[in-house]
Order: structure tokens, then sequence, then C-alpha cells
């Protein structure tokens, strides 16, 4: 049986990974190198990424860390995001997981498991990670910025939630220009989630299939779409 490989970048707290104790969050002001920012300021290269890209593809790398720093899994797979609201991650390794949200439900398929969960786009979905990549402007008024530095030649922002009942207690996302790099976030479980995307393209046409989702046939569908 496969393990829950799907992060809070993707999803909201019912759908989180297992719980597990991680390295706490690094403290900024003990990081070398960091401006620190007020988090009244605008988030810069982020504000300009949800100005002006529509829409991305890319392969992604995903590790889970510990809290003494031990690998616990590394997962893999492609994403694509069509703003606003359209996303669609398939975890090719080590298990075959598919999350698609389609502008009104999120679908998470479990090949091995034969099930489909689904959930409608609320409040706690529009503020994980993921929607704040692949969500309308607005998204970004769930988010105070924490800081702002620079780091292994990326331009970086690290984020936390203000709303309430959110799974994650921070999200740092690295830009090379106005293209997402990396990202790394903190869940409320204590763990670490970093994902390094490659070959990513900015702005692609996109077949609007991507981001539809039919459950199979003899799948067990828990939950209602809208």
């Amino acid at each position: 049986m496969p393990a829950a490989i799907v992060s809070s970048i993707v999803v909201a707290a019912a759908f989180a990974a297992p719980a597990s104790p991680q390295q706490p969050a690094e403290d900024p002001d003990e990081s070398p190198g960091r401006e620190q920012s007020d988090a009244a300021q605008p988030a810069g290269v982020l504000d300009t990424f949800l100005d002006e890209v529509r829409s991305l593809q890319a392969d992604f790398v995903q590790q889970l860390h510990g809290a003494d720093g031990r690998l616990m899994q590394t997962s893999s797979g492609s994403l694509a995001l069509s703003r606003p609201g359209r996303f669609r991650w398939h975890y090719e390794q080590p298990f075959d997981q598919l999350v698609v949200a389609d502008g009104k439900n999120l679908w998470i398929y479990d090949v091995e498991l034969e099930q489909v969960t689904v959930t409608p786009l609320d409040d706690d979905v529009a503020s994980t990670p993921a929607m704040l990549l692949s969500g309308d402007r607005a998204v970004r008024d769930g988010f105070d910025v924490v800081e702002r530095f620079e780091r292994d030649g990326l331009e970086w922002v690290r984020l936390a939630p203000n709303l309430q009942g959110t799974d994650f207690m921070s999200v740092l996302i690295g830009f090379r220009d106005t293209t997402p790099q990396r990202l790394e976030l903190v869940d409320g479980l204590n763990q670490t989630t970093e994902i390094e995307l490659s070959n990513v393209a900015v702005n692609p046409e996109l077949d609007e299939d991507l981001f539809e989702f039919d459950p199979p046939r003899r799948v067990d569908v828990i939950g209602t779409p809208r």
C-alpha cells in the first residue's frame, strides 16, 4: 500500500502527509546573507509572477525530511498550472498518484488503492501553497510576507498564511527572474517538504483536458463534487 506522498503544497489538512517529526523552521535572524523585510512590504517577484504568468509546466522532485535531517521520502513527477484555480500534479514515483484542481473541485486519485477523493475548492484549499501559485491575484491576500532574501542565485520570498485552519506554517519560494525554481514548506505537523522544479516552461499553451478529471470505472469515490 503506498504511503501518502501528497504534501500540503497541494492540499489542505484532511489530505496532508502522515505525521512525522521534522527539523524546526529556520530562524531568519540566524541565517547569513538574508535581508529581513517587513511583512507589510510587497512580495516583489511573487507579485510579478502573479501578474504576468498565466500558465506553467515543469517536472519536480519532492523530498520530505525528518527532525534529524534524515531524508524520509523522495517522490517525483510533473506538474501543470493554469491560473486561475487549476493545477495538475502527477506523482509518478515511487507511487502513481494524480492531483487535479479543475477550478471547482480538488481530485486526488491513488492508482494503486483504486481510490479517488474529491472535495470542493473552498477557502481551506484556496489557502494552500499550490493555490498561491495557481490561484487568482486575490489569493495573495491570504498570505503575509515574512522576509525576502537572495540565496543560491535565487530570489526567495517567505510567506505565512494569515487565515485560520490552514495546515502549514510557512512557505518559501525561490525564483529565478519570475520563474519559480524551488519551494520549501513547513506544515502543521512540523514536516519540511522541499520541491525542486526543472524543465520549467512559462506561459505554455496547455491542453484543457489536463485540468479535467473523470473517475475511472470501478474505483471508490470518497466525497461529492461541486
